[in-house]
């Protein structure tokens, strides 16, 4: 789309006065005199996420062991609410587990090496820990990373090339997994085309969706997808470490789980305690122990306000204000050697933006001295997330007014280039 902006604080006002969201942001607990600028990696609190956490409080403290009469379907429950950011059916999508172990389960799942057929398609720009995942597992069939990981290498370290993907589908490539946005470039990748390629071959595919859910669209109805693993704390402000997703399409739903567990027993016998595991013949069949409520409880106030919004309005604003950004870095900024290292075109684009400068660790320090939160990737990429539900235009110009201010003095020399704990 073609936005016409202008860099002066004045527009800024006009576009907050036109944003449709506006009054979303009373919603969430803004700090003051701070400019929140990395929801892409821990989203802001809600305080629908506190009445929702206060609310499973009270039922522990007043019901006690009762309350699994009315919570025992929990995870299907904020499952089915999920379902309705990436058009999936409820019983496909459950909320359980991290990241990580819903990789594992889905894997362990659906890998099943033959002496023909036996690798699994990575690339090489994917967030660690879904490789240390694949790795583990190949593994544990009695391969190396190195005899059974196929990985796609990037042309340039930045973004993914879809057609190098496809062709790397060869015959022995048994599974593959993908992010659908990238965590560093913010680069979206074409599900549906690549699914199709993988299915054309009888490749099982799964997505990595922490940096998608809850910024952009997806359609899993047409896609179709083997299976998909998310976070849920970063754009669905489910809070630290808050209980992860997993989407299984029902045509998997007769395969014995990976990862087998209690919670994932019948439920017309799992109290029965029988020792042979039958798994629930939907999503829930692969959960694996007892739900942790209180962790998943602020989900739910979370995912009501985003579905009473619904992802047109969060992605219309999540692409105008990026660009809004894109805009200002490109006016104000470029002169300072500070580039854009995401995509531009509104289809390729996640939900943040990448500020790319050499000296890019040091200037996020500099940026959180003087009130701004930003977070920072190797080797020299500042990413900045203006979320749809509680970021506005006029924090976007002052952020780019102190970055201005920031690039100008060389203020970030004073700064040390070695890495915290969390950089």
């Amino acid at each position: 789309m073609k936005y016409e902006f202008s860099d002066d604080l004045k527009q800024a006002q006009t576009l907050d006065q036109e944003d449709v969201l506006s009054d979303i942001r009373n919603h969430f607990y803004i700090q003051p005199n701070q400019i929140y600028m990395d929801g892409n990696s821990l989203g802001l609190a809600s305080k629908d996420a506190e009445e929702s956490l206060n609310k499973m409080m009270n039922v522990w403290k007043t019901e006690g062991i009762n309350m699994w009469d009315e919570y025992f379907h929990y995870g299907q429950k904020l499952g089915d609410e999920c379902a309705k950011l990436i058009n999936a059916e409820k019983n496909e999508v459950l909320i359980t587990g991290s990241t990580t172990s819903n990789v594992h389960q889905c894997v362990t799942t659906l890998y099943h090496p033959t002496k023909d057929r036996y690798k699994i398609l990575v690339d090489d720009l994917n967030f660690p820990t879904d490789r240390y995942a694949v790795d583990s597992d190949v593994r544990l069939k009695g391969y190396t990373p190195e005899e059974a990981v196929k990985v796609v290498k990037s042309p340039d370290g930045k973004y993914i090339d879809e057609d190098a993907v496809i062709e790397a589908m060869t015959p022995d490539v048994a599974l593959i997994l993908l992010p659908t946005v990238l965590y560093r470039s913010a680069q979206i990748l074409d599900m549906e085309k690549i699914t199709k390629a993988a299915h054309e071959r009888g490749i099982f595919i799964g997505w990595d969706l922490c940096h998608a859910i809850g910024a952009i669209k997806m359609d899993f109805q047409k896609v179709q997808p083997d299976f998909a693993i998310w976070c849920t704390y970063k754009y669905l402000s489910g809070g630290p470490g808050s209980i992860a997703g997993l989407y299984l399409n029902k045509k998997h739903f007769d395969k014995t789980p990976g990862l087998a567990g209690w919670w994932g027993n019948r439920d017309d016998t799992q109290f029965q305690l029988k020792h042979q595991f039958q798994h629930q013949q939907d999503v829930s069949g692969w959960q694996i122990g007892t739900p942790t409520m209180l962790s998943m409880a602020p989900l739910e106030g979370t995912l009501k306000l985003i579905n009473s919004i619904g992802m047109d309005k969060i992605r219309t604003k999540s692409l105008k204000i990026t660009a809004y950004l894109m805009y200002l870095i490109d006016t104000k900024l470029s002169k300072y050697g500070c580039t854009v290292g995401n995509p531009r075109e509104d289809d390729k684009r996640g939900g943040h933006v990448c500020l790319e400068h050499p000296n890019g660790y040091q200037i996020s320090l500099a940026l959180k001295d003087r009130g701004v939160i930003p977070d920072f990737r190797e080797p020299d990429v500042i990413r900045l997330a203006p979320i749809a539900l509680y970021t506005s235009y006029q924090e976007v110009y002052k952020m780019v007014e102190i970055l201005e201010d920031i690039m100008s003095s060389k203020s970030y020399e004073k700064y040390s280039d070695k890495r915290g704990l969390v950089v």
